[in-house]
């Protein structure tokens, strides 16, 4: 061999030997870019899962805060609740000392004009006895007025007596009786609670006497001085039942959807919607 081959050769073999070299190389510094490209990540994957677990913790702290706020609010309306509850009651209690208090005021009230109808009644019965009375003269006597319909109240009488010996009357069946003493009640007392009950009372002893259409008169009254009374719904379904007893089913039945109508959480709002099913029924006609 020919030392201008040999030299050839060895630059061949060097290059060769060069260019197996030079990929290795390079496949190094891509495996070392690699590894440092998966380092980032793993830091960066430490560092979510950080910021991951302090939400994860700052969550768990939010909805222990929700739930105690929770349970606070509930504890909250569940008190004012009772406070509600309690002040329902007590105002419940006010009321209705208040109105027993009403009660006992308008029977006072009811005793001292009694008292004083009674007072003017003796003076005027001292004064008719000191009149010497003229030769052959009878003397006077104090008498009920015939215009007033009803016998002077008895000296002393009070408004709850009166009241309770017409009712025994009406219980009793003594329908002129009971009538007569519901008028001087009414007379005696005519702006008294139980003005618009005795009123009723009349019409109901009628309607038991069988005097429907004097019973309808007196319910009519009532309606018309009592409206705001607490028995005129009674006066309207006994008005109702006076009209069918007497045959006349249209004024009857307008009685009766008038209750159901203007009071229909009343009981004779029910005894109405019985009565006036009955007289609808094809056979009521």
């Amino acid at each position: 061999m020919t030392k201008t081959s040999t030299r050839a050769f060895v630059a061949w073999a060097f290059a060769l030997a060069f260019l197996a070299a030079q990929p290795a190389a390079a496949r190094d510094k891509e495996h070392q870019q690699l590894a440092a490209d998966l380092r980032i990540l793993q830091e960066q994957s430490q560092t979510l899962q950080n910021l991951l677990g302090q939400l994860s913790d700052a969550l768990k702290a939010v909805n222990l805060r929700l739930d105690e706020q929770s349970k606070a609010s509930v504890k909250a309306f569940a008190d004012q609740k009772l406070v509600v509850d309690t002040v329902s009651k007590d105002l419940a209690i006010v009321r209705e000392k208040l109105d027993d208090t009403n009660t006992r005021v308008g029977s006072i009230s009811q005793e001292v004009a009694a008292l004083r109808q009674s007072v003017q009644q003796l003076v005027a019965l001292r004064q008719s006895t000191a009149v010497e009375p003229a030769d052959g003269a009878a003397p006077a006597v104090a008498s009920a007025d015939p215009a007033a319909g009803s016998p002077p109240l008895p000296i002393g009488v009070s408004p709850q007596r009166l009241f309770d010996g017409a009712k025994a009357d009406y219980a009793s069946g003594l329908w002129d009786l009971a009538i007569a003493g519901f008028r001087g009640y009414i007379t005696s007392f005519p702006k008294s609670d139980m003005a618009d009950d005795a009123q009723v009372l009349i019409g109901n002893s009628y309607l038991q006497d069988g005097k429907n259409e004097k019973a309808i008169e007196a319910y009519d009254i009532a309606i018309r001085t009592y409206s705001n009374g607490n028995a005129i719904p009674e006066a309207y379904y006994k008005k109702g039942l006076a009209h069918r007893s007497l045959k006349q089913l249209e004024q009857a039945r307008q009685a009766f959807e008038f209750v159901i109508k203007t009071y229909p959480q009343s009981a004779e709002a029910g005894l109405a919607r019985q009565r006036l099913a009955e007289i609808t029924s094809p056979t009521a006609r």
